[in-house]
């Protein structure tokens, strides 16, 4: 079939870009001088290459539009595709089953965080690499699928912010593809930035270039088992910043260079996170030093980093909170589920939709007290209308289910109760660590059995593609003609 062809045609562009990919981890090894691994990523990429190159010389077939329900299957399939081939190194390097692979491949493309590989300080520097990278790529990606596809697929009340993005196509830019170059400019500009910073803070150029590409990327690799905590204080700072960036509208950065100069500052979205950041930081900060023997400067830092960690969906680890007691492992479950904001790299609910619930509740309150008023129902300029409101609250249904049946077949596999419910959670929020002895800040998802790490897997990417993009293609009626 034309639309099958032209879907394998853009699969295998991926392809070679990620094989493509694969040399700069050579170079890694090569500049370290371990030519031990180089083999394996060289046989990775060869793989990946010749598969991509077959599905590219199958000739493209001549104007074929892909329909919104094709881009629902190219959406879902690339991204199964990638994480498949991606995870080939780890195998080969590791010597680790292709499940463990593939689990830290989809966390890593994700931007989850979540992990089951141990020893980082002594690990091959290519696969260090190899796991930043996936995670900076797959930030980079989320952005352009956030901004491009998912308002055009309606999905989750992502047409919110289609008008915005369309808007300035027309009236700043002469064509989208601008909007896009504009995007992949500031991405890496701010990770230029975050390299610069984190070197300027003492760390070692290497370590400096994985955490600069895992925190824009809110995606949480460290390239120690002790994540953030073998670093300085500034280091702790820094990582803040730019969780806190990564976790903005990269549109309204656009914006803001194209001469919108309040457009940032003025957004909805971007005061309702950094309110949550704030009022959280602030209140549990004075809770923590009460009950810990910390100054009250250094308790600051430390629930203000891994709040902005949990928040923003990065992953990072500053000690274990799980052991700060029962008030602390709530708040943080709770933290788990808001996110950052639409068109960020960051993953969750996101913001807006809280806010948009926020919204609806005072629209029915007044319209309890005024039966007969006519309450127009608005967010950040736009008009709540009926598709709007049901798509976001279609998502939000969804959303939950999704981590109720995770949590509930994760504990059919033996999981206790906590490690089942936060595990789900923060898999399908792309949060990284979940709570408890096993998969907790201090822990890993390693001892977890096989079936529960491809659920999880599966968890991951049902969150990252908001999960509508996902479930439509297991109806009977998208396969129908």
């Amino acid at each position: 079939m034309p639309t099958l062809r032209i879907i394998g045609f853009i699969i295998g562009i991926f392809l070679i870009t990620l094989a493509t990919g694969m040399v700069v981890p050579m170079l890694a090894l090569l500049a370290f001088d371990r030519t031990d691994d180089l083999s394996s990523f060289a046989w990775a990429s060869l793989i990946t290459l010749g598969c991509g190159l077959c599905l590219v010389l199958v000739r493209r077939p001549p104007n074929i539009h892909l329909r919104p329900r094709d881009m629902y299957f190219l959406t879902t399939l690339s991204w199964l595709v990638v994480c498949c081939f991606a995870a080939l190194p780890m195998v080969l390097i590791r010597h680790i089953s292709y499940t463990d692979a593939f689990f830290e491949t989809m966390s890593g493309i994700t931007t989850t965080g979540s992990t089951v590989l141990t020893g980082l300080d002594d690990s091959s520097p290519a696969l260090l690499m190899w796991r930043s990278m996936l995670q900076w790529l797959g930030g980079i990606g989320f952005i352009a699928m956030a901004v491009a596809i998912l308002p055009l697929l309606r999905v989750g009340g992502m047409r919110l912010f289609q008008t915005e993005s369309s808007d300035w196509s027309e009236k700043i830019m002469p064509r989208s593809h601008v909007v896009a170059q504009y995007i992949v400019g500031i991405y890496v500009f701010f990770t230029l930035a975050a390299i610069l910073a984190y070197w300027l803070t003492g760390m070692a150029p290497f370590d400096a270039l994985n955490l600069a590409m895992a925190s824009v990327s809110t995606g949480g690799f460290s390239t120690s088992d002790s994540s953030m905590g073998k670093f300085s204080h500034s280091a702790h700072w820094v990582a803040i910043c730019f969780m806190i960036l990564g976790s903005l509208p990269f549109t309204l950065y656009v914006a803001l260079l194209r001469g919108q100069r309040t457009a940032l500052f003025r957004d909805h979205q971007v005061h309702g996170f950094l309110l949550v950041l704030l009022v959280s930081s602030l209140t549990f900060s004075l809770w923590y030093w009460q009950h810990s023997e910390e100054s009250l400067a250094d308790a600051f830092r430390i629930v203000t980093f891994n709040v902005v960690s949990v928040v923003s969906t990065t992953g990072f680890a500053l000690g274990d909170y799980s052991q700060w007691g029962n008030f602390a492992c709530m708040a943080f479950f709770y933290l788990t589920f808001i996110g950052g904001c639409s068109g960020s790299t960051s993953g969750g609910l996101k913001i807006f939709r809280f806010q948009v619930a926020y919204a609806l509740l005072k629209a029915n309150l007044r319209q309890l007290v005024h039966p007969r008023a006519v309450i127009r129902q608005q967010y950040n300029g736009h008009a709540l209308d009926e598709e709007i409101v049901r798509s976001i609250l279609t998502f939000s249904y969804f959303f939950s289910m999704t981590i109720g049946l995770l949590a509930l077949c994760l504990t059919l596999l033996g999981l206790d109760f906590v490690t089942a419910l936060t595990g789900a959670a923060t898999a399908v929020c792309n949060v990284g660590p979940g709570l408890g002895p096993l998969i907790g800040p201090a822990g890993n998802f390693a001892p977890l059995p096989d079936l529960a790490k491809w659920l999880l897997s599966f968890g991951m990417l049902l969150g990252r593609l908001e999960i509508i993009t996902v479930l439509v293609l297991l109806t009977g009626s998208f396969w129908k003609h």
